[in-house]
């Protein structure tokens, strides 16, 4: 392998050896450093080995059992062996190619019999199965396999673009479930929260009557007792006229209230006291049941609570 150097005396280099011949034929092994030789007795280098470890990259399409084409991508890690230098030179001319075919034959051996997807998840079985072979095989003449990676498997790219969509179809499904799945929490906790809001809503309403209700009650006892010769009628007249007065001042104060203007004169502040009447009637009798938009219409709208006229303000003929 190589020429020989018909030379007094040579140096080999570090992770190298040197294959020493006499008469052209194999007499040892040169390890690095100076050597002597002599000429006249047929003494002369043949040529170096390098022990480096030595990398050959390796591209094989193949067919898997499914019939899809693949192409693998090999990276093979080999070294010369000191002791059996002396084979490497002599049996193989070209040893990167050996080894090669070798690669070859190992991965369309047992590619076919695997699935695309199998294939993927097993590749170090793969590599495995090349290592062991080219070990045997490669031995023999002298080289160590160190190492076989299988970098890398490409399939043909109309079946890289089916794969990705079959896996963002999956994907978009289990989003779909997820995103259905947080929308109907969503609306459950929605109608829960508006539940609870109307009914602390109503609770609050009705403790607003029954305030206004009480408050009304004791006015009146209070004013009967201390103006003689009044009557409850006479004294719920007098609040319900002041309120009265009282919202409409407050209708031309404020400019954020929506108003609807009916006609009106002081002949209907005794309808409207009648109204205030009928409504007290109406939310004594409903205290301890449900709130009823119904029952409560006439208070609603004739007592001009704070809230209501901060709101909206409804006069009645």
């Amino acid at each position: 392998m190589g020429n020989a150097y018909c030379v007094m005396c040579s140096c080999v280099d570090q992770a190298s050896v040197g294959v020493v011949e006499r008469w052209g034929r194999f007499d040892r092994l040169a390890q690095p450093g100076l050597h002597f030789f002599n000429p006249l007795a047929g003494e002369c280098l043949a040529g170096f080995l390098s022990t480096r470890i030595n990398s050959l990259d390796v591209k094989i399409e193949t067919k898997t059992k499914d019939n899809v084409f693949v192409q693998l991508h090999c990276s093979i890690q080999y070294r010369v062996v000191k002791e059996n230098a002396d084979d490497a030179f002599y049996e193989l001319q070209n040893p990167r190619e050996q080894i090669q075919s070798y690669v070859f034959d190992v991965v369309r051996a047992h590619v076919p019999k695997m699935n695309l997807d199998a294939l993927f998840e097993q590749k170090s079985d793969v590599a495995q199965a090349v290592l062991e072979e080219l070990e045997k095989v490669m031995g023999a003449y002298g080289y160590n396999i160190e190492h076989i990676l299988m970098v890398d498997i490409i399939p043909d790219p109309s079946v890289r673009k089916a794969m990705n969509e079959i896996n963002a179809a999956q994907r978009m499904q289990l989003a779909s479930v997820y995103k259905g799945e947080a929308e109907k929490i969503f609306m459950v906790k929605k109608a829960e929260a508006e539940a609870e809001a109307k009914y602390l809503g109503g609770v609050g309403v009705a403790r607003q009557r029954q305030a206004i209700t009480d408050g009304l009650r004791e006015n009146i006892l209070n004013f009967s007792h201390k103006v003689e010769g009044t009557s409850a009628k006479e004294v719920m007249d007098l609040i319900m006229i002041t309120q009265y007065f009282d919202t409409i001042k407050d209708l031309g104060n404020s400019s954020k209230n929506t108003t609807v203007f009916i006609p009106h004169g002081p002949g209907h502040v005794r309808d409207i006291g009648e109204q205030i009447r009928n409504g007290m009637m109406e939310a004594s009798s409903a205290q301890g049941s449900s709130i009823q938009e119904y029952k409560y219409r006439s208070i609603n709208v004739l007592l001009f609570t704070p809230f209501w006229r901060e709101n909206y303000i409804f006069l009645l003929f």
